[in-house]
């Protein structure tokens, strides 16, 4: 599976960006989304199931951030509000095959290369 992120950017306080990530097949059973900024460990942001859509975020985005899919196109969407200096970040999403810890990022089968979210204040 290829997956194919894309979307981030700069904006301002309270701006919005929304990121996809697109994969190359189906048969995934949960895409996740996570960051790292400069100096710090990479971190859970949010995924999804793709069966059934249940979904699950980080207590800092909660609100703020929605992750959603569309079965037709494989791909996996962040709509990201409000954001704030805190969330710049590098951003990557991963697909697992097999039930994983999802919230680690170490069980993943396939990851994205990465899109820069910058927030400046």
């Amino acid at each position: 599976v290829q997956l194919q992120a894309s979307g981030g950017g700069s904006v301002q306080t309270g701006g919005s960006l929304r990121l996809s990530c697109a994969a190359s097949e189906r048969n995934i059973l949960f895409t996740g989304w996570f960051r790292q900024a400069p100096g710090k460990e990479r971190e859970f942001v949010a995924g999804i199931w793709w069966s059934g859509g249940s979904t699950l975020y980080a207590d800092s985005v909660k609100g703020r951030f929605t992750i959603s899919r569309d079965n037709v196109k494989n791909t996996v969407y962040l709509q990201m509000n409000s954001l704030k200096p805190e969330d710049t970040a590098v951003y990557y999403c991963a697909a697992a095959k097999s039930p994983i810890d999802v919230r680690g990022s170490r069980g993943y089968n396939y990851r994205g290369q990465g899109t820069q979210v910058t927030v400046s204040s």
